[in-house]
């Protein structure tokens, strides 16, 4: 029977991160950095920069891994998430929330889901969801945002615009609707979803 586990993303599993999210190498991939990135950056230094990143906590994402219970599992997943105050790009932003200041430390961002290919369509995304909502919390979380697209009726996001996550994928894992925003994604509206955690 299969079985997903969901883990931090830490130095270690650094090769398994590359194989989500720079499977072919590029020097310019975005390697979940965009809005972690300062006002200046260089591009291609964005994989060594989310490696350090790997190394400290709060990780930056999660990984999902896919197996059985004889068999140990192979990457299936990311999820990328940090702190606002962490999120440089996101906090000079003029199309989506920028939150108060002074929450910025307790108000966690999820950036992007990414699945690979052939592992779709498995629950690997919402596992990776419910995973990232418990690790937040376990770090001080208050609040969790999100920005997805909701799908035209009767089609499926466009993979182009998929790694923002769909509305209903963030409410099935207790996320609420507040709005829509100014940014796209494909042409999609980009909305903004809130999860508020319980103080420990």
């Amino acid at each position: 029977m299969a079985r997903i586990e969901v883990v931090p993303a830490t130095t270690d599993r650094f090769d398994d991160i590359a194989r989500v999210l720079n499977p072919t190498g590029r020097e310019q991939a975005c390697w979940c950095m965009h809005w972690r990135a300062p006002a200046q950056e260089d591009v291609t230094t964005r994989g060594a920069r989310l490696r350090e990143l790997t190394a400290q906590e709060p990780a930056p994402g999660m990984l999902a891994y896919l197996g059985t219970e004889e068999a140990p599992g192979e990457v299936a997943g990311w999820l990328g998430f940090s702190r606002r105050s962490a999120a440089r790009s996101l906090q000079r932003s003029r199309v989506l929330p920028v939150g108060e200041p002074g929450t910025w430390d307790t108000t966690w961002v999820f950036m992007c889901v990414t699945v690979r290919t052939g592992f779709r369509r498995q629950g690997i995304a919402q596992a990776l969801l419910d995973g990232g909502v418990d690790y937040a919390a376990a770090h001080g979380a208050t609040a969790l945002d999100a920005f997805p697209v909701e799908p035209p009726p009767g089609r499926r996001v466009p993979v182009s615009a998929a790694f923002v996550g769909t509305v209903g994928m963030y409410e099935r894992a207790g996320f609420d609707r507040l709005g829509p925003t100014g940014a796209t994604s494909a042409r999609l509206t980009r909305w903004h979803l809130r999860r508020e955690i319980a103080p420990a």
